[in-house]
């Protein structure tokens, strides 16, 4: 395959926690953004926040973006022609996540393009009540990641991914052997294990219910930090139909209300 700049720029895409103190300026900001508004769309529902704040930003950033899922820019318009929002909020919610999110990683690769670096921030969703209050938000947009972006500070190596194959299925879903798993473990464990990540982060996700700790940073990688987040964590959706709810997005509710 030919060299392409591109797919180049994506394979070699990392989170970057350190910036320099360089400001990018407002052509780049714009730049940033329009690339976001050119992406798929359901009915464009993404919109953004920016925050320019360096002592309040996530790992002292100096853009914090928040990208959300904005039913209240459509509602107005619908207004105009004299149409309201059927669609219940589940669906809504689902279109305007993948607005959101096609909006999101498109900045972030034109960002990378321009020579800033970036880290997602993904537990947006659980405080999106407070985010509303601090960008006095409508209605009808709910908060969806946030985006701190600068000029990089650091260059660390590309983290692991699963091998191709175990993303990829032609024509059926296949079925993965123990084989295929344990490959795609030993890929993400080693990978993870030989660039020290958890140990020089300094993180290892603590066992709840009395389980007794087996593992030290010598051997404690990808696969059980994922058994341990998504085994023990969120158990009930409460919080985040609460905070759906605070956003004026009512899952479950009925179609005439």
């Amino acid at each position: 395959m030919n060299p392409n700049t591109v797919v180049e720029q994506m394979l070699a895409r990392k989170s970057i926690r350190k910036y320099t103190d360089r400001e990018p300026s407002d052509e780049i900001i714009e730049a940033i953004v329009r690339a976001g508004q050119q992406a798929p769309f359901a009915a464009q529902l993404g919109s953004v926040l920016l925050k320019r704040d360096r002592e309040s930003a996530p790992f002292h950033a100096p853009l914090l973006f928040t990208v959300c899922v904005d039913a209240h820019r459509l509602e107005l318009i619908m207004a105009k022609r004299g149409w309201r929002i059927r669609t219940n909020d589940l669906s809504l919610l689902l279109f305007g996540i993948q607005d959101a999110c096609y909006m999101a990683e498109n900045m972030v690769m034109a960002a990378e393009s321009l020579g800033l670096g970036s880290c997602f921030l993904g537990m947006t969703p659980y405080k999106a009540g407070k985010v509303a209050e601090r960008y006095v938000l409508p209605p009808r947009v709910f908060p969806l990641v946030e985006l701190a972006m600068g000029y990089p500070d650091e260059n660390p190596p590309t983290r692991p991914r699963f091998p191709v194959d175990a993303h990829l299925h032609e024509d059926t879903y296949r079925e993965f052997n123990d084989e295929d798993i344990e490959r795609a473990m030993r890929v993400m464990d080693e990978g993870y294990l030989s660039q020290d990540y958890y140990r020089n982060a300094n993180y290892m996700v603590a066992l709840e219910d009395g389980r007794e700790e087996t593992f030290s940073y010598d051997d404690y990688s990808w696969t059980e930090h994922m058994g341990r987040k998504w085994g023990q964590w969120l158990g009930s959706p409460a919080q985040l139909l609460g905070q759906m709810a605070a956003c004026g997005f009512h899952i479950g509710a009925a179609d005439d209300e």
